[in-house]
């Protein structure tokens, strides 16, 4: 379940630290209850952002399929072989 807090809440600075390392989520805070902004640990931004990026790399070569720029493993492989001599 999210944690939702309002922003007069983040004077508390210890607690909500404490509640960003307890929680593998972010916490969302509202401002005259509507959202505002969102926390979290720099474990779980830097984890997030690590997933991000996979995924866009994902998107990439997926489109690089699509548009004829992939080869087949084994012909790039035995590509490699006879340029190298291996």
């Amino acid at each position: 379940m999210p944690h939702i807090i309002p922003i007069k809440d983040l004077k508390n600075t210890s607690e909500i630290s404490d509640l960003c390392h307890k929680t593998d989520e972010p916490i969302y805070i509202t401002k005259n209850g509507y959202g505002d902004m969102v926390i979290m640990s720099m474990e779980i931004f830097e984890s997030t952002m690590r997933r991000f990026s996979m995924y866009r790399d994902i998107e990439i070569s997926e489109k690089q399929i699509e548009n004829g720029q992939a080869k087949d493993a084994r012909d790039a492989l035995s590509g490699m072989r006879t340029k190298y001599g291996l």
